[in-house]
């Protein structure tokens, strides 16, 4: 039986949300992929992930988005808040390292609402701000085959929904289909 998406997916327009989890990128190129427009994506340029363009053409044109390598967490925070207040994208998605105050969450939100943008924090597992509007754990589903072997389906993923100043968590098992550029509800899997 097909689902539908998870109801709080995509996230609120005008706020910044926070992703924790080894899924971060997949919920970050879904996200991507429903925001449509233009995105950016700023990163410190001393770390050592790179997301590469045909890992994630499935999900989105990569000519939609330009990455900016900053030189530290500061200059990363500032280029966001930049980005999303200006309204010239429709996603800003920024890789953080640290905890950010509560003063910098404010300043996003604000920028979000202003340039009327959707902001994405890829956050470590544990990290988080309280100013942020959703916060989401992401990680992918470990399916067995029959012969008891672990195998991987790295489109089956589990969203959880940790934090929501608006209401309701929640917990959806979720697959990307590429031919339609969506994510079909899944059931979870077996016992």
């Amino acid at each position: 039986m097909k689902r539908s998406t998870p109801s709080f997916f995509p996230p609120a327009r005008d706020r910044v949300h926070e992703v924790c989890g080894a899924g971060v990128y997949g919920f970050a190129f879904a996200l991507l992929s429903q925001c449509g427009g233009r995105a950016i994506w700023v990163r410190e340029a001393w770390r050592n992930q790179q997301i590469n363009p045909s890992g994630f053409a499935d999900y989105f044109d990569p000519s939609r988005l330009t990455i900016c390598n900053t030189s530290d967490q500061t200059e990363t925070l500032a280029v966001a808040e930049e980005a999303l207040r200006s309204g010239a994208v429709s996603l800003v998605v920024m890789v953080l390292g640290k905890p950010v105050g509560l003063t910098e969450g404010r300043r996003l939100q604000l920028a979000a609402k202003q340039g009327k943008t959707r902001g994405l924090a890829v956050i470590p597992e544990g990290m988080g701000s309280n100013a942020a509007e959703t916060r989401w754990r992401c990680t992918p589903v470990f399916e067995t085959s029959d012969a008891d072997k672990p195998r991987r389906d790295s489109t089956l993923q589990c969203w959880e929904l940790i934090k929501n100043k608006s209401g309701t968590l929640g917990v959806w098992h979720v697959r990307w289909d590429a031919a339609s550029r969506r994510f079909n509800m899944v059931s979870p899997v077996g016992e």
